[in-house]
């Protein structure tokens, strides 16, 4: 039977890199899916992941219905073996409940991605949602890092590399800034006594944990 899958954890667990190897499985099977986003940071109708990989999408606002647009794709001859819903996170919950009609009505399986709180530490409406209605709810096991080392539990807001913890609830930014040097807001994830201390990298005065990839073709020295 057809079930709706929740994916969840903090930004940099791998939610985007799993959508996409689950998008690269089922096609390399002869399946055929549809994916949906919203908010992507590498632009509107795109998937991607922090490791550079990407693929088109449809973007999904606040007014689309999921369920109308497969029925019209569906009954103008076109074949969905599956959904892939990232960004899930920022999904109302009427869009949530119409995922729920995709897998029980059209019998598609719904593979759903997004983080759960926000930077106060509250849920997403659509991930509270999906939570509530999922038939399986997975917490990606991935362990995003803090910068003290210990695992990251909560995404945080800055504002030049100091957190804040009033505003929107939805802002886009630079994910690749997370310090936010430029002055700029950012995202940083951090363990949940930093997050409660408000104690960024950049206030702690901590680098990053890795800031480079090793080289893949680095030896270690030859002994003499």
């Amino acid at each position: 039977m057809a079930e709706l899958a929740f994916f969840s954890g903090t930004m940099d667990c791998g939610k985007s890199t799993l959508a996409l190897q689950i998008q690269h499985n089922r096609s390399a099977r002869g399946l055929s899916g549809m994916i949906f986003t919203r908010n992507d940071r590498a632009g509107e109708g795109r998937l991607s992941s922090r490791l550079g990989l990407v693929t088109d999408a449809v973007e999904a606002d606040e007014k689309f219905d999921f369920h109308v647009h497969l029925v019209k794709h569906l009954t103008a001859g076109g074949r969905v073996d599956y959904v892939i819903a990232d960004e899930a996170q920022f999904l109302s919950p009427d869009q949530v409940d119409q995922l729920g009609r995709v897998v029980d009505d059209l019998g598609i399986d719904v593979f759903a991605f997004g983080i759960t709180t926000d930077f106060r530490t509250r849920l997403f409406p659509g991930s509270q949602r999906l939570i509530e209605l999922a038939d399986r709810v997975e917490v990606l096991q991935v362990e995003a890092l803090c910068w003290c080392g210990a695992r990251a539990t909560h995404n945080a807001r800055t504002v030049g590399g100091r957190m804040v913890i009033e505003g929107a609830q939805v802002v886009v930014g630079d994910v690749g800034d997370p310090a936010g040097a430029r002055g700029e807001i950012g995202y940083e994830v951090l363990c949940r006594r930093h997050h409660r201390r408000r104690l960024t990298a950049a206030t702690a005065g901590a680098g990053a944990l890795s800031p480079e990839v090793l080289p893949v073709d680095s030896a270690p020295p030859t002994r003499r």
